[in-house]
């Protein structure tokens, strides 16, 4: 009886220390930093939609701009 009992008790133990060692494997893959591609692949797509979008705007007046500055500098000399 005492060996079946020393058997019970070293596979309980055997079995705490798998769960134990799941349990951290599970959440180690959890707060891996790397993120999820569709993600980031989401963030790239609406940051270049947004960048075409202002530029697609700001881009005439950008343009006087600079050639109003340039012109102006071409004056002092």
């Amino acid at each position: 009886m005492k060996a079946l009992l020393t058997h019970c008790i070293k596979a309980e133990i055997s079995l705490r220390d798998g769960l134990r060692r799941a349990h951290k494997n599970f959440y180690a893959r959890l707060r891996d930093e790397r993120g999820d591609v569709p993600g980031w692949v989401l963030v790239v797509l609406m940051t270049t939609g947004l960048v075409t979008a202002i530029w697609t705007i700001a881009a005439p007046r950008l343009s006087t701009i600079l050639k109003n500055s340039l012109d102006a500098m071409n004056g002092i000399r």
